[in-house]
């Protein structure tokens, strides 16, 4: 026969099978994943199997688990008698299992069993005594300091306020004090790198400016991929990748969770003592509680900050479009206002025909301007919808579509247009989304770049591309601002401090035209060479279209 701790260590895996099945049907554990819900036990079960003498002395490192998995299930709402039957059900799976086995000699000694009932009785009696001081204690502690960085963070929501993630440091003194630790660090983790980065510090500051990959070398990594509470008795004899700066800090024992246990990672809190010694399952408790009133915290600062960005832009985008709307209705007002004349005019029975033609010229001219501005505005919002362009594509010269281009504006703004490059640029697009695109770039130069400069047009091929460039000298746009230019009634603060009109969607056609072909539009921009922006064309935009039946070409 094999002693009760011989018996658990034999039939480790089952035992915890059949304990998860059990327990699992008590009302706390119900919606409970199962990594939370079997967080300590197995873990218990273990350590009972491996029992040097056989059971009923209750070790220390028993002892300590115990405690840890009354914390956990403090946390998660259970009652006392829930927790408590947990332990003995450990004792009454043993029983079960031993009665099972067809071999007298696989069983457990009868005489070993009140050992193993012993053992169970004195953690069970602990997690009464413990619990009634959590009650007294802990609870109202947890209680205090979880008020405190509640308050902390409903302040931050207040106007003029700082915003929470600028209070960290606050916040983690407040968990400081209610650990009991000489130092409180918290890292976040940053997905686009893949490591933690320190955000704030209270007490000895050794963390600082510390940055961990998440590997299992390094504590922190380690920490990062365990639900469970990471422990370090002595950074000065530990195996695991401590930073220098933290060995020569004076802190000996450090405690760190993960934010949170589970799910998606948010980031380590890691507490210090400058003493060697384990943490208690008290501290670790609360620093576990806190850990997570501070998720939540953190992730309702991120919302708030998420919901207001989101309320500036819907603000900032309503001033565009009303101011848009005004320009709009001005510029609009001027076209329809000539034709309205001369209609009027080409009504009058004294108009002669060589008048007559005139104004009937001008109304085409003015009725024209207006559908421009519909068609483009039309267009824009099309492209802001994420929706292709319509083109009519046809074999073209790119070279000949610059040269009229150039042509008409040398004729409206004067000779300091120069175009220069290959004679000729054969390929399949759609003339009129070209010649638009390099009519708004050139006007865009003529507007923003130095008074009278030269503005060059430029024609080159390469291979199955093409490019169209129109450059200017004047100063620089500045390269925060370049991405934004090619949006819906973005516009530059040059243009707006210069009170320059616009509608702001130029460029946004011009973004529009290039992408319609399977191309791109680029910008440089500095103080040396001035600004150029270049549309790359493939030589047959076909092969770029939608294939989608009712898709035009």
């Amino acid at each position: 026969m094999a002693t009760a701790a011989q018996f658990i260590g034999d039939h480790e895996a089952e035992l915890v099978h059949r304990w998860f099945d059990e327990a699992s049907l008590s009302a706390s554990s119900r919606g409970l994943p199962r990594p939370e819900f079997t967080n300590i036990m197995p873990k218990f079960i273990a350590a009972l199997g491996h029992a040097t003498t056989d059971l009923g002395e209750f070790s220390a490192d028993r002892r300590n688990l115990v405690e840890s998995h009354l914390a956990t299930r403090l946390r998660q709402g259970f009652m006392v008698g829930e927790i408590v039957d947990e332990l003995l059900l450990v004792g009454r799976c043993v029983e079960r299992m031993s009665e099972a086995e067809r071999t007298a000699g696989a069983k457990v000694e009868p005489a070993m069993l009140p050992r193993l009932w012993s053992e169970l009785n004195r953690a069970a009696a602990l997690v009464a005594d413990m619990f009634a001081r959590h009650m007294v204690e802990d609870e109202q502690g947890e209680k205090r300091y979880a008020r405190f960085l509640r308050t902390l963070a409903q302040e931050a929501l207040q106007p003029g306020s700082l915003p929470f993630h600028a209070r960290l440091d606050e916040a983690l003194s407040l968990i400081r004090e209610g650990v009991g630790a000489d130092s409180v660090t918290l890292l976040l983790h940053r997905p686009a790198t893949g490591d933690l980065a320190t955000v704030a510090s209270s007490g000895i500051p050794v963390m600082q400016d510390y940055v961990a990959k998440l590997d299992l070398a390094s504590f922190v990594g380690q920490v990062a991929s365990s639900p469970d509470v990471t422990a370090v008795a002595d950074v000065a004899t530990t195996t695991k990748e401590i930073p220098e700066s933290l060995r020569r800090s004076g802190l000996r024992s450090l405690l760190a969770i993960r934010l949170p246990a589970h799910h998606t990672l948010a980031g380590v809190l890691c507490a210090g003592l400058c003493e060697t010694r384990s943490f208690s399952a008290r501290e670790s408790g609360r620093l576990e509680a806190l850990g997570e009133q501070l998720t939540l915290h953190l992730e309702y600062a991120s919302l708030v900050g998420e919901l207001n960005e989101k309320v500036a832009a819907l603000e900032s985008e309503r001033d565009l479009r009303a101011r848009f709307v005004s320009v709009l209705a001005h510029d609009l007002r001027g076209p329809l206002a000539a034709a309205t004349m001369a209609a009027g005019l080409l009504a009058s029975p004294s108009v002669d025909e060589e008048r007559r033609s005139k104004m009937a010229r001008r109304v085409e001219r003015s009725i024209g301007r207006a559908d421009r501005m519909v068609r483009d505005l039309l267009d824009a919002n099309r492209i802001h919808a994420g929706e292709p362009l319509a083109l009519r594509l046809a074999d073209c010269d790119l070279a000949e579509i610059a040269r009229t281009t150039v042509e008409e504006l040398v004729e409206i703004h004067g000779p300091r247009f120069v175009l220069v490059g290959e004679a000729h640029v054969l390929g399949v697009w759609a003339e009129d989304e070209v010649r638009r695109a390099l009519w708004n770039l050139a006007v865009n130069a003529v507007k923003y770049g130095d008074e009278g400069a030269p503005i060059t047009v430029r024609v080159a091929s390469e291979g199955d591309r093409a490019t169209l460039s129109v450059h200017n000298v004047g100063h620089p746009i500045p390269a925060e601002e370049q991405p934004r230019l090619f949006t819906a009634f973005a516009r530059s603060r040059a243009a707006v401090a210069g009170g320059a009109r616009g509608w702001g969607l130029g460029l946004t056609l011009v973004r529009g035209a290039a992408e319609a072909h399977g191309g791109r539009v680029t910008l440089t921009s500095d103080e040396a060479t001035g600004t150029t922006f270049t549309l790359d064309l493939p030589r047959d935009a076909r092969a770029h279209r939608p294939t989608a039946p009712g898709v035009p070409l």
